[in-house]
């Protein structure tokens, strides 16, 4: 299969440039000023729309197994193609938790047999998604390489330093949740400081973890965070969200953070549920499919450059699992969005693939539309905005 793109703006984390760009055998083969399109199986003129890495979120609820009212993997990835992502990190608050190597692989396969988004799948760091008795993190870490009990709040101060130097002697990341964020987070990462680890600090929200991660970082602590499109778009919300959705201010700072490079992440944490559960007051959003939407009208807003924010959807998210995607270079995978940034949209529950619709933004103005989604060089989505060349 091989698939030719041609009258591209490309922008990735280095900046922005006009190219063709050939993909190949799943990976980009050729970034060149002008590429013949002789020999070519599909060719597409994207006449002057954004051609990107797709987005990779290091942060997302599938609800498989356990939970089909609210997702499956399949709709949660038909809506993740939607938004421009091609590879998602599950996490493992399912039904049951995935906390042993067999349900890892389990959910991998059919991933693949699905054919849709890549997926790695976070495993439970404790059993029960408790903090007293560890999963074998040893085992685990030869089939992903996120650990995480989100959903839950590792309270227990040894539990979450053995979690810490697990993470060093075996190569996984610990994705944390942490409430009250600000206490938890002051506390890992001083134990960080202590023992050391791969800590990655989840959908940070408050002024003062923004600047308790400045801090950190001109330490010298190795330490990575993520921000969600719900605590850049929203505040004084009532919305019910874990953490809440907070104030002006804090959204402000939120932003500074991007700017200045303390935020190195977006994630969705997409969290879908049932329109009985949100009755009920269980916190979350479903968010995958205009995320990046979201996120374009806010750096649009605040002078950001595009450049910046795939940096922080896909070259760091990228880097931070360790997968060889996140840029347009030759020899990188060939998981790519076209997408027009200038197209203004609103969020309309009514034409959502997700199997929830919970979203506080129903109606509310956001920029930037995916027309395509390339998946390994094969087109899974398809807006119909994107012309094609036909067949060489």
């Amino acid at each position: 299969m091989s698939l030719l793109i041609k009258n591209a703006r490309v922008v990735d984390y280095s900046g922005e440039r006009f190219k063709d760009v050939a993909m190949c055998n799943g990976l980009i083969s050729a970034v060149e000023e002008s590429i013949e399109p002789a020999g070519f199986y599909e060719v597409i003129d994207a006449h002057g729309l954004v051609l990107m890495p797709a987005a990779c979120d290091l942060h997302c609820h599938l609800r498989d197994p356990g939970y089909p009212q609210k997702e499956t993997m399949e709709t949660g990835m038909r809506a993740a193609l939607a938004g421009g992502y091609s590879t998602l990190t599950a996490m493992a608050n399912t039904a049951p938790v995935i906390e042993t190597p067999e349900q890892v692989m389990a959910n991998h396969h059919r991933a693949k047999s699905l054919g849709l988004c890549r997926l790695v799948q976070a495993a439970a760091a404790g059993v029960g998604l408790e903090d007293a008795v560890p999963t074998d993190r040893k085992a685990l870490s030869s089939v992903t390489c996120v650990l995480s009990n989100d959903g839950k709040t590792i309270f227990n101060d040894d539990f979450m330093e053995n979690l810490l130097i697990d993470s060093t002697k075996y190569g996984f990341v610990v994705s944390t949740h942490c409430q009250p964020e600000r206490k938890m987070i002051k506390r890992d990462l001083a134990l960080l400081e202590k023992v050391g680890g791969n800590l990655h600090v989840g959908h940070i929200s408050h002024r003062e973890t923004v600047d308790m991660l400045r801090d950190a970082k001109a330490r010298g602590l190795r330490v990575t965070c993520e921000v969600t499109p719900h605590h850049l778009f929203g505040y004084d919300m009532d919305y019910k969200v874990n953490p809440p959705i907070r104030s002006k201010a804090d959204t402000e700072a939120l932003i500074a953070g991007i700017a200045e490079g303390t935020v190195d992440c977006l994630s969705t944490d997409h969290a879908p549920h049932t329109v009985e559960d949100k009755h009920k007051g269980m916190a979350g959003i479903s968010c995958i499919e205009h995320a990046l939407a979201i996120y374009y009208k806010v750096f649009s807003d605040n002078g950001l450059p595009l450049s910046l924010m795939s940096k922080l959807c896909s070259y760091n998210t990228n880097k931070r699992l360790g997968l060889n995607g996140g840029s347009i270079e030759c020899g990188k995978l060939a998981d790519v969005v076209l997408f027009d940034p200038k197209c203004i949209w609103m969020i309309d529950d009514k034409k959502m693939l997700s199997r929830s619709h919970n979203t506080p933004f129903i109606g509310r103005e956001v920029l930037g539309r995916v027309y395509m989604t390339v998946v390994g060089g094969k087109i899974l989505y398809d807006y119909g905005q994107t012309q094609q060349s036909g067949s060489i």
